[in-house]
């Protein structure tokens, strides 16, 4: 499902310095990246925020993300908005995909609570124990698993809320350039499979190692983790949980915030990494309306803004 994408993102990355002349295609990406990026707040903001207070949730979290940065101001955020969801969404009207308490079917799983409750015992401690022995060892695979793990464990509402989140992680430490970032995830738009196959692109384009083909193993594997032991280890008490109101509310509560996450990082490091003037902006538009307006593949919309890239360059 996801080798695929990862294969040729990571393949992408170990080639990137035969790219180094083509300023003009590197730049058509991260205009990709922009116009993916504001499709993703577009209809996120449509289907996550569709009230007063769920708006309001998305814009604070924006502002705190604004003024904090940072991995903690991110975690702050998604914190914060399912504390507001109790008291601001508890009358809310439920997703689509989550049903109302009264109307929720019986969920039969074969899988016993005692072998779910270890899965997210697992899930927990590979939160807490992975950057402690990092931080005091200096193992950078370690850290590398850690920025990844943390990463894919933190993305509610859907899989572009893991941009800022590896933009916190990755380019902030000065692993990755912001420049080699925003045309990665730009390039993760013209491949099949999740997003986070970006994370094989990561891993493989480190600047200390392990890297390469290893750095691309590590990321891959750490991004995923998270969610297949916290799906596999919630699937025994799911039925309950997805009963309960509260429970409702607070996962409004945290999807709403994350539009206010992406929503951030669309102006930065997204729109002030790839719009330096009228020209780029223009491009980035027409792309936005593209994916938007006329539902183009986002395959063709890469294609077009590198041809943009490199006819503006």
């Amino acid at each position: 499902f996801t080798l695929p994408s990862a294969i040729v993102l990571a393949a992408c990355a170990l080639g990137a310095a035969s790219l180094a002349g083509a300023e003009g295609l590197l730049h058509g990406l991260k205009l990709v990246a922009v116009a993916v990026v504001a499709q993703a707040v577009w209809g996120m903001t449509r289907t996550l925020t569709p009230d007063r207070p769920r708006a309001a949730i998305a814009l604070a979290a924006l502002a705190l993300v604004v003024f904090i940065g940072g991995g903690f101001g991110q975690l702050a955020a998604i914190a914060l908005g399912a504390l507001a969801g109790l008291v601001l969404c508890a009358e809310a009207a439920p997703a689509r995909d989550m049903p109302s308490p009264a109307e929720a079917p019986v969920l039969p799983v074969p899988l016993s609570r005692r072998a779910g409750a270890l899965l997210l015992i697992l899930f927990a401690a590979l939160l807490v124990v992975p950057p402690v022995i990092a931080a005091t060892t200096g193992i950078q695979a370690l850290a590398l698993f850690d920025a990844f793990y943390r990463s894919g464990a933190l993305v509610f509402g859907g899989g572009h809320v893991v941009l800022p989140l590896l933009q916190a992680e990755v380019v902030t430490p000065g692993w990755v350039s912001t420049s080699t970032f925003l045309a990665g995830y730009g390039l993760a738009q013209a491949v099949p499979g999740p997003l986070f196959t970006f994370a094989a692109y990561l891993g493989a384009a480190m600047g200390p190692p392990p890297n390469g083909i290893a750095g691309a193993a590590i990321a891959l594997g750490a991004i995923f983790l998270p969610g297949l032991l916290l799906v596999t280890g919630m699937l025994p008490f799911w039925d309950q949980l997805r009963r309960r109101a509260r429970a409702q509310a607070a996962m409004r509560g945290a999807n709403a915030a994350v539009v206010g996450l992406l929503g951030a990082a669309l102006y930065s490091p997204v729109f002030t990494g790839a719009v330096f003037g009228p020209p780029d902006f223009a491009a980035a538009l027409a792309g936005f309306l593209l994916l938007t307006v006329w539902r183009v593949p986002p395959l063709a919309v890469v294609v077009v803004l590198a041809a943009a890239g490199l006819f503006l360059a």
